[in-house]
């Protein structure tokens, strides 16, 4: 465990993710401190300036504010990381607002994961030279804790997460949006429909607010979904089939192989 933080930091560790962070990390044998709202100066001045490491475990929705309660006790070499599932624009306000070692972290997995879902943390390194060690130190932590990670830039992150996380909500949105009310559809609703009702569902009538604010904060969401619109003009245009054969390229590598 060299260059692995010893002395952590977790703010908003009494959601759900910074629960489940506290375990791994306590499982390993580290120190852990954990602070949550509201955010009181006298346990941000006993435990900030004494972590190797403060991650930020909150909703980007609470970052400006908390990088404003917590940045006059931040001093480095103090790390300053986050895992929030957009990283260029909180990154660029962690930069902004303090001086010292930034990383990025989006843990690409829930609170609750089943026991075969491979816990992989992207990590993205800031734009600062003077910052790779910390970058070395957070994906060390992570790789400790039994979390598998992988290095990107915050701009190659939020491409990828403004289709897988971005454009999957906002089909699935509008898909729901665009059903008629005034059809009796629930007579003819399908095995497979159901599936994508339940799947939605969470989504749609629990976490559409968290979904909506990282649809905003991604400066690529505007690019995926204008990419998405084209292919339905494909569509529209009676070329489904082109459509298909484009669509299978996902699965491309198991059909050559004779997979199913």
């Amino acid at each position: 465990m060299a260059n692995t933080p010893k002395n952590i930091t977790i703010i908003g560790g009494e959601g759900q993710m910074g629960r489940l962070l506290i375990r791994k990390f306590k499982a390993i044998g580290l120190a852990i401190h954990s602070l949550d709202k509201p955010l009181v100066e006298k346990d941000i001045e006993s435990f900030l300036p004494e972590a190797d490491l403060v991650l930020l475990s909150v909703p980007i929705t609470a970052l400006d504010n908390v990088l404003q309660n917590i940045k006059g006790f931040l001093t480095p070499p103090t790390i300053l990381a986050d895992i929030c599932s957009v990283k260029v624009i909180p990154m660029t306000k962690m930069e902004e607002s303090y001086a010292g070692p930034v990383v990025g972290t989006h843990p690409l997995f829930g609170p609750e994961p089943a026991k075969d879902d491979p816990l992989k943390v992207a990590i993205c390194p800031s734009s600062r030279k003077k910052d790779e060690q910390a970058l070395e130190a957070v994906q060390n932590l992570f790789s400790c804790a039994g979390m598998n990670t992988f290095v990107t830039s915050a701009q190659e992150h939020d491409e990828a997460m403004a289709y897988i996380q971005g454009l999957n909500f906002i089909t699935t949105l509008s898909y729901f949006a665009c059903l008629p009310e005034e059809l009796d559809l629930d007579k003819f609703i399908t095995p497979s429909f159901k599936r994508r009702m339940d799947a939605a569902r969470k989504m749609l009538t629990q976490d559409v607010s968290l979904f909506t604010k990282l649809f905003e904060q991604n400066p690529l969401s505007g690019k995926s979904v204008r990419r998405f619109k084209s292919f339905l003009s494909v569509c529209a245009a009676g070329d489904v089939e082109l459509l298909a054969q484009k669509a299978t390229w996902w699965w491309r590598a198991s059909i050559d192989k004779g997979g199913t």
